[in-house]
C-alpha cells in the first residue's frame, strides 16, 4: 500500500521537527519518522513532513468471539464479543501467533467508521466490543472514536493489548475502557527491548508495568497473558518475578499461562504441559487465579 490509496487523519500525537522528521510521542519507541516512512509499528507515518495515521479504520477481521476467548475468564462470562482486528504492531515478537496481521499492512480487509462498528455490535446483540487481533493501542485515535460511541450505547470496551503506550495517551483510552488483557510478554528489560521491540530500548517493560498498575489504578477489570516460550521467558526466576510483580499489584488479578507453539520466525520447541501447570501452581501461592492455556 501506499500513502495516496489510504484514508488519513491527524494526530496530535506527532510533533514535526524543522528539518521535516516527524516524532511519534504515542508509544516508547518514541519513532524518528522520515519523509515518506512509517515509524516502527507500520501504520503511523510522515507524508510531507506532516504526521499522519493513514490506517484510521481500517479493519483486518471482525468476528463474533465468546469473551473467554481473549481471553477474559472474569468479565461478563458466558457472553459474547465482536472483535475487530487491526494491522501493524508495535513489537515485532519473532514468535507471533498473529503475524499475518500484526507484521505486515499490506493485507485483505475493509474500512469502518467508528458508527459501523457500533452498529455492528447492536445488530449482532454484543454487550461488549475487543480491538484485538493485532495491536490497537497504535490505533489510539481510532479506538478513542469508537469508545466513546460505544459509552453512549452502553457497550462495554475491552481491550487486547500489549500494553506498550506512553503514560497520558494510555490514560486517555483507559478513562473509556472496562476490560483489558494485557500480555506480559517477559520480565526481562532486555528480551523486550532486543528480541520484540528490535530497538534496544530499556524502557518498554517499564512501560508495560506502568500501563497493568494503571489499569488497575483507574478501575479497569484487569487479566494478564503470559505466553510461555521455552528459551526465552521460561525460567522460574523470571516467571516468578513476573507472578510477584502481579500480585503486588493486586493478587486478585487473573493471570493466563498460555502455551506456545512454533510459528512465525521461532522454531523452539512447544511448551511443556507438564511445566506450564506446575508454574501455575507455583504463581497460585501468590495469585488467587491462575489459569493455562493452548495445552
Amino acid at each position: 500500500m501506499n500513502f495516496n490509496s489510504l484514508r488519513s487523519k491527524n494526530s496530535p500525537l506527532f510533533v514535526t521537527e524543522e528539518d521535516g522528521v516527524v516524532i511519534c510521542s504515542l508509544c516508547p519507541n518514541s519513532c524518528r519518522i522520515q519523509n515518506g516512512y512509517f515509524g516502527s509499528c507500520g501504520v503511523r507515518g510522515n507524508k510531507g513532513g506532516k504526521g499522519i495515521i493513514p490506517f484510521y479504520g481500517f479493519i483486518s477481521a471482525l468476528a463474533i468471539d465468546p469473551i473467554e476467548k481473549k481471553p477474559l475468564y472474569h468479565f461478563k462470562p458466558g457472553s459474547k464479543i465482536l472483535s475487530i482486528g487491526f494491522a501493524g504492531c508495535n513489537l515485532h515478537c519473532p514468535f507471533c501467533q498473529n503475524w499475518h496481521i500484526s507484521q505486515n499492512t499490506d493485507i485483505p480487509g475493509k474500512w469502518m467508521k467508528a458508527g459501523e462498528v457500533i452498529s455492528a455490535a447492536l445488530e449482532h446483540d454484543s454487550p461488549s466490543i475487543a480491538y484485538t487481533y493485532s495491536e490497537p493501542l497504535i490505533h489510539a485515535e481510532y479506538l478513542l472514536d469508537c469508545m466513546i460511541l460505544a459509552r453512549k450505547h452502553e457497550i462495554a470496551n475491552v481491550l487486547v493489548t500489549n500494553g506498550c503506550i506512553n503514560a497520558e495517551a494510555a490514560a486517555k483510552i483507559l478513562a473509556l475502557t472496562d476490560a483489558a488483557n494485557v500480555d506480559l510478554k517477559c520480565f526481562s528489560a532486555q528480551t523486550y527491548g532486543k528480541t520484540l521491540a528490535g530497538t534496544n530500548s530499556e524502557n518498554i517493560l517499564k512501560t508495560v508495568l506502568e500501563f497493568i498498575k494503571l489499569c488497575r489504578e483507574m478501575g479497569v477489570h484487569i487479566e494478564v497473558t503470559t505466553l510461555v516460550v521455552p528459551g526465552l521467558n521460561d525460567s522460574a526466576e523470571e516467571l516468578n518475578a513476573a507472578a510477584q510483580f502481579i500480585a503486588s499489584v493486586d493478587s486478585e488479578i487473573p493471570w493466563h499461562l498460555t502455551a506456545y507453539h512454533p510459528d512465525y520466525r521461532w522454531n523452539a520447541p512447544r511448551t511443556d504441559p507438564d511445566f506450564l501447570l506446575n508454574t501455575a501452581k507455583e504463581a497460585k501461592k501468590l495469585l488467587r487465579y491462575v489459569h493455562t492455556g493452548n495445552i
